[in-house]
């Protein structure tokens, strides 16, 4: 009897033994953390770390368990073992990483509103800086980096041309993403900005997943899912526009459509140029949003329309010529993007682009078709908040016609393209103060059946909680213009080295940010004509260089209820290229560039007043009566930009801009006879603005929703 009673004390004995589980835990550097939850998943047994880290608790579990360790501020710590091991163990936690206490690669970037802590812009600052006229184009041409071609309208940055710079909508490439225009009346781009919730724009260094551009690429994002119905109304002095979100379920639709109509207000505000047939457009863009259980699809279109003609002023042509153009322009995407698992992401779409140009020139017309197909796959890996890899594939075709019709003799020309990329980058950060991204693309071009490599490497440091340094180094390809490509399909890429140094400092929502860059192009574009043609000689053996300095103050706290930011730009550039005889800075290249935008709410007038001043050094020019090559220089661009947003109530805005308000005669240039005068001196005409001022008036009613049109200024 004692025996088999021996035995079963034996038996509840071996069942209740318990294990005892201890260990001590610390951070990086060594130091102790009192504090620590330590727990075996899936049990109530546990304990805290007491003053020097250490923890201890028995368990009566047995086998596999999993040991879970974890504290705010650091990354939970698991560990999967038989329990019997868990003895005396040495745990060290790693700080967690969030947008606002790690490093931030910001060389080259600019962000608005997508909750980085790099933000320099507000998604709204797009439409309340005075001189931006609601296009975004115009809001993003006060920050450092651009230079002012007010005649031109389109983004020129860091001594780039500006079809230097891509854009891209929800990852996906707009291959024509301004309305055309004609020499000397500015261009906008084609798309409404308030469809648009995150903006980057990168003046250079920028990932391995952007390629086919030289100078800088513009990334917009489409709104995700609305929170909320509403109808807004537009009631402009060049025309009107209307948009109604509907949510329903998972699913949600935007529309937004606008039509412009510059006939009445030329009837008022005098224009420099003699217009025919005023400009008129009308656009519209919806946006289908379905959220599934791990992702979000998007489908967005655009469509877009517009004519006008003029009698353009020549100084070899007396009356002048006749220039008529008209446009059809559609751009459609689909997106989804989501998850695959808790370390995978996945990002896919497709666009599809559609653009046709008629223009009549005097006595020729000249029919221009684009189709482009963008299709593109990313996909993600996290392994840990340390260490993520990105990789992809993009396709793109592109089919480019031209039917010029010249003295009644046709002629055609047609170009197509099917190019690839895959690219891979890694983000790997050695601690929350210190962060390096590495990666790389090939770009497959057929015409040329060329293979580009294209390195890009970025690092950060921080400094301090509120200061960092970064640098940034990539090679970058971009093919050559469809209307060059058409004459002579075999010409290489051209290609461009950024070397990048960053200093950024935020604090108190004040924002100090300091960008070094120099810039090497190779294998440019050059050919022997004044114009371009059949019998034109093309080359790839241009060169140039870039150099300059970049400077962006915003200051959103010193001074109640006033914003304001400061942007000053330095550029040295020169290139040799197209037809250039000598290496010279090009005409659309200024020395110096400066912007500053201010906004200030006045609680009396229920009124945000706002006034940007933008200066540009001179151009430079060719004085056909001197010796040399872009040998002179225009005087400066200055103009003193002005607007008034009046909240009449908390859906309505009354909304007032002038552009340029104190007149000054600005000059872009100058047009030089083909013939001299008796005297030997070539007589010239003044490229000027296309209007002395540019006034605007618009009510914007935002009817149901909760919005209040307060938030937008």
């Amino acid at each position: 009897m004692k025996t088999l009673l021996y035995l079963l004390l034996l038996v509840v004995s071996i069942c209740t033994a318990q294990t005892t589980i201890s260990g001590t835990i610390t951070d990086q550097t060594g130091l102790p953390i009192p504090g620590v939850n330590v727990y075996l998943e899936g049990t109530y047994d546990g304990a805290m770390t007491d003053v020097d880290g250490n923890f201890k608790f028995n368990s009566e579990e047995s086998g596999i368990v999993i040991l879970v360790a974890s504290y705010i501020g650091f990354e939970p710590y698991r560990k999967e073992s038989d329990i019997a091991a868990l003895e005396n163990l040495d745990i060290k936690l790693r700080e967690s990483m969030n947008e606002l206490n790690t490093v931030v690669l910001s060389a080259g970037s600019f962000s608005a509103g997508d909750n980085s802590k790099v933000n320099a812009l507000k998604p709204l600052d797009v439409v309340t800086t005075a001189g931006a006229a609601g296009d975004f184009i115009g809001a993003l041409q006060t920050l450092p980096g651009t230079t002012a071609n007010p005649d031109d309208g389109r983004l020129f940055v860091r001594g780039g041309t500006a079809d230097e710079t891509q854009i891209f909508v929800d990852g996906n490439r707009v291959f024509s993403p301004y309305l055309p225009t004609t020499g000397n009346i500015p261009t906008r781009g084609r798309f409404s900005p308030f469809l648009f919730d995150g903006i980057t724009f990168s003046t250079g260094g920028y990932s391995a997943e952007y390629g086919d551009a030289l100078s800088s690429v513009l990334l917009l994002n489409t709104t995700d899912f609305p929170v909320e119905e509403k109808t807004e109304i537009q009631l402009m002095t060049v025309g009107v526009g209307a948009g109604h979100t509907e949510i329903w379920d998972d699913n949600s639709v935007s529309v937004n459509a606008t039509y412009i109509n510059l006939a009445p207000y030329n009837e008022v505000v005098p224009q420099n140029n003699q217009f025919i047939d005023p400009y008129q457009g009308a656009s519209g863009e919806a946006v289908y949003r379905h959220k599934t259980s791990k992702g979000l699809f998007k489908a967005y279109g655009a469509f877009s329309y517009s004519d006008f003609s003029l009698n353009q002023e020549d100084i070899n042509v007396a009356d002048g010529f006749f220039f008529g153009l008209r446009n059809r322009n559609y751009y459609g995407n689909l997106n989804y993007s989501g998850e695959l698992s808790e370390s995978w992401d996945l990002q896919t779409g497709i666009s599809l682009s559609q653009d046709h140009t008629d223009l009549d020139i005097a006595r020729t017309s000249v029919d221009n078709a684009e189709t482009a197909v963008h299709a593109k796959l990313k996909l993600s890996k996290r392994y840990s908040n340390y260490f993520k890899i990105h990789f992809g594939a993009e396709q793109f075709y592109i089919d480019s016609q031209e039917k010029v019709r010249f003295q009644d003799e046709p002629f055609k020309t047609n170009i197509t393209q099917n190019n690839t990329g895959i690219y891979a980058e890694t983000e790997v950060f050695a601690s929350k103060d210190l962060a390096f991204k590495i990666g790389g693309r090939a770009d497959y071009y057929d015409n040329t059946q060329s293979v580009e490599l294209s390195p890009r490497l970025s690092a950060a440091v921080s400094l301090s909680n509120s200061t960092q340094l970064s640098a940034a180094y990539g090679v970058f390809n971009q093919q050559v213009d469809n209307a060059i490509l058409q004459y002579d399909p075999l010409l290489e890429t051209e290609t461009a080295q950024h070397f990048i140094l960053n200093f950024l400092h935020k604090k108190n929502n004040r924002m100090l940010r300091a960008e070094a860059y120099y810039k090497q192009y190779d294998n440019l574009l050059t050919f022997d004509d004044a114009m371009p043609g059949f019998d034109t000689n093309y080359t790839n053996t241009g060169d140039g260089y870039a150099t300059g300095l970049d400077l962006f103050w915003r200051d959103e706290q010193s001074i109640k209820n006033l914003e304001y930011w400061v942007s000053y730009s330095y550029l040295d550039t020169q290139r040799l290229y197209r037809n250039f005889p000598e290496s010279a800075t090009p005409a659309f290249a200024t020395d110096h560039n400066l912007s500053i935008v201010t906004k200030y709410w006045v609680d009396n007038l229920q009124s945000q007043l706002g006034f940007t001043y933008n200066y540009a050094s001179g151009r430079p020019f060719t004085n056909a009566n001197e010796s040399g090559f872009l040998n002179d220089q225009t005087t400066s661009f200055q103009s003193l930009d002005f607007n008034w947003a009046y909240l009449i109530d908390d859906q309505k805005i009354l909304y007032l801009s002038v552009s340029n308000v104190l007149g000054r005669d600005n000059v872009f240039g100058y047009q030089y006879s083909s013939t001299p005068d008796a005297q030997g001196q070539f007589d010239r005409r003044t490229i000027g603005q296309a209007a002395d001022r540019f006034i605007f008036v618009g009510f914007f009613w935002t009817i149901g929703g909760i919005d209040n049109q307060l938030d937008n200024l």
